[in-house]
Order: structure tokens, then C-alpha cells, then sequence
């Protein structure tokens, strides 16, 4: 009897065994996975360095550009309208006749507003004195058109300054000198910068006595390119000056890179 009962209780603990060594194991197992998943978001350690390059690219602009406008003041709208359009076809012709494409004349703003003028009303002389209220008065309309002007023999820009503000434009600005081909020098500048970083890098870990093994990120700021240009020359200055001379001078296409590399 008792030999059946300790043979019975025996086989209850092996049994609740089994269960408690399978739970352990599942429980084992789960956080394993749960360090080998956090294990696998920790980016790894390297021995870096960081170095900044420039590269800068000089250039003598091949293209010129500059701004003006045509305005006109009349009765009507349409009036106002036909006054501009006369004058600009004529610009246009004689822009095209100094050699300048169509495709190089871009309108960058129409515009038409009422012009209005204030009437003041007349004011009783009884006692007491009253002034009714003014009104504003429609005089008529302005029309106004501006274009943008490329001119790919830079030599000629002045020749169309002068034209343009004897023909009657107004508002001419923004005169400024480009290379066509930008994308060109800024690869130039830029493989320059790459090559400026990979040489202080280099001189860097021979000084560390360290090898560089490869590049880990890699960022690129440009930093813009500089051109001569003028501002606020009005078609009266224009003129006074006949044919003004206007320097190119000269662009500068600057590039920095930061390089960071795995050293060993």
C-alpha cells in the first residue's frame, strides 16, 4: 500500500517536472529573442574620423541677363493694353534684330489696375459749415508688362541696355552674369572637394598611425555661386550713358563635403 502511494506521488513530481523544465525553457527561450532583437538595433562601435573638404571652381560667365518693364496709362483697359503691346513688339523686334532669340525673351508679369484720383466735395458756407464727405474718381487704367532678357554674347549686354531705354522701358535691374553649363562646374568643384577631404584624411591617420578602412556618410553643402550684377538702373541712367559698359567679371563655384571614415 504504501509502495503504490510513493510510486503515485513519484509520478505526480515527474510530471509537474516535466512542466516546470518546459515553462523554464519557453521562458529562456523568449528572452533570448528579446536580447538577440535588441542586440540587432544597437548600431556597432567604430573608430571614426571626420574631415571637411572644399573645392572651388573659377569661371568667366557666358550668359547674361536683365529685367524691364513697359507701362502705359490710358482712358480704357483696352486702350492701356494696345499702348503696352505697340511697345513691346517693337522691343521685341529690335532685341531679335541685335541677334537675341525668342526663346531667350521671357514674360515674368502682366499686370492691369484702375489708377483713381480723390474729389473733394464742396463745402456749404451756411452756419454751420458742412463738408460732405470726398470720393475717389477712376482716371483710367495702367497696363504694365516686364520681361527677362538672356543674352548669350555677353559683350552685347550693353547694346541691349541702351536699346531697351530708348525705346522706352523703365524699370531695368537685375543685371547678372551666369555659366550655362552650372552642373558642369559644380561636378568639377565638387570632385575637387572629395579629393581635398580624402588627402586630410590620409595626412590625418598617418599622423593616428591608423589605417582608413572606408567611408561611413558622406555630406555635401554648396555654397552657392557669386555674380557681378547691378541693381536699380533706371532708363534715364541708361540713356545718359549711351551704351554703358558693363565687366562679366568673374564666378566661383565653391563646394564642401564632410567625410566620415572607419579607421583601424
Amino acid at each position: 500500500m504504501n509502495d503504490q502511494i510513493n510510486y503515485d506521488d513519484k509520478a505526480k513530481m515527474f510530471r509537474w517536472g516535466k512542466w516546470v523544465v518546459l515553462f523554464l525553457a519557453i521562458f529562456l527561450a523568449v528572452q533570448a529573442l528579446g536580447a538577440l532583437k535588441d542586440l540587432g538595433n544597437i548600431e556597432p562601435a567604430y573608430n571614426l574620423i571626420s574631415v571637411v573638404g572644399e573645392g572651388e571652381v573659377v569661371s568667366i560667365p557666358d550668359t547674361a541677363s536683365f529685367s524691364f518693364s513697359v507701362s502705359a496709362e490710358a482712358k480704357t483697359v483696352a486702350e492701356a493694353q494696345s499702348q503696352v503691346t505697340e511697345k513691346m513688339n517693337g522691343l521685341f523686334t529690335e532685341l531679335k534684330n541685335l541677334g537675341i532669340e525668342e526663346k531667350d525673351i521671357k514674360t515674368t508679369n502682366y499686370s492691369i489696375w484702375p489708377k483713381y484720383s480723390y474729389s473733394q466735395a464742396v463745402c456749404t458756407l451756411q452756419y454751420p459749415s458742412y463738408c460732405p464727405p470726398g470720393k475717389q474718381v477712376l482716371d483710367g487704367y495702367t497696363a504694365s508688362h516686364s520681361v527677362t532678357v538672356k543674352v548669350r554674347k555677353t559683350y552685347e549686354v550693353g547694346k541691349a541696355l541702351s536699346l531697351v531705354a530708348e525705346k522706352g522701358a523703365t524699370d531695368i535691374s537685375n543685371v547678372s552674369f551666369v555659366v550655362e553649363d552650372e552642373e558642369k562646374l559644380i561636378e568639377e568643384a565638387r570632385a575637387k572637394a572629395i579629393k581635398n577631404a580624402r588627402d586630410k584624411a590620409k595626412a590625418l591617420a598617418d599622423e593616428l598611425n591608423v589605417r582608413l578602412v572606408r567611408v561611413i556618410s558622406f555630406n555635401e553643402n554648396s555654397n552657392g555661386r557669386p555674380y557681378y550684377e547691378a541693381y536699380g538702373m533706371g532708363g534715364d541712367m541708361v540713356k545718359a550713358a549711351s551704351t554703358p559698359t558693363v565687366p562679366v567679371g568673374e564666378n566661383t563655384t565653391t563646394i564642401s563635403v564632410t567625410v566620415t571614415y572607419e579607421i583601424r
